[in-house]
């Protein structure tokens, strides 16, 4: 069975007041970007990347060609206004309904290679194999009029990325959401009747989005 990563590079430097976009950031002398493909190539070698990035991204791209040769064999689909409409196109690339589709966010470069393997191998017996951490922290639910009410956090996780699934699945939940908004996969999956299995994530998985999150 074939096995697709849709890297989503979809962000700017806006929030890491930066004017370089964050997955182009480097982290131990080597892009944000580069670190998070490396990740799933060590998990699995054949398998094969999409890189979804907006048009205006293109120029770093290319110049990371010539200090990483392996990226030029890599798929680019070109990233839309929103994050469904950047998953839609990574899923475009994708003809085999009966492969394995995991979709990460690029600017997630210290996820674990077995929350990887593990998400895959969830998705390939139940269908979906999300990333997810217990809260550590207290929450309270907002309600308007700056009211809030604690609750219980044993019942909640915290949802990371990779968010695995297999291809044609994940393609029929897309297709049905319309102009509802989502913000990640495993969601878009959820309203489609589908069932969400989750995997052990990482409290290092972090998403780098601001200066704290590099730092």
């Amino acid at each position: 069975m074939t096995r697709y990563a849709i890297v989503v590079a979809g962000g700017s430097g806006t929030r890491m007041n930066s004017h370089v976009p964050k997955q182009f950031l480097i982290v131990d002398d080597e892009p944000i970007i580069i670190k998070t493909i490396r990740k799933f190539k060590e998990a699995y070698t054949s398998i094969q990347i999409i890189v979804v990035l907006p048009e205006i991204h293109l120029s770093y791209w290319m110049d990371l060609a010539g200090q990483f040769p392996f990226i030029e064999k890599l798929t680019i689909a070109h990233g839309g206004e929103s994050r469904t409409t950047s998953v839609l196109s990574g899923l475009s690339k994708i003809k085999e309904d009966d492969s394995l589709v995991a979709v990460h966010d690029a600017v997630r470069p210290f996820v674990d290679i077995h929350t990887i393997k593990a998400s895959f191998e969830s998705a390939e017996k139940f269908g979906s194999g999300v990333a997810a951490v217990p809260l550590k922290d207290s929450i309270r639910e907002l309600y308007p009029g700056k009211k809030s009410e604690a609750r219980n956090r044993s019942k909640y996780v915290l949802v990371q990325t990779p968010q695995t699934f297999k291809a044609g699945k994940l393609k029929e939940a897309y297709a049905k959401i319309g102009d509802k908004a989502f913000t990640d996969d495993a969601s878009v999956y959820e309203h489609a009747g589908e069932e969400v299995f989750l995997v052990e994530g990482s409290y290092s998985n972090i998403k780098i989005t601001t200066p704290e999150d590099l730092k």
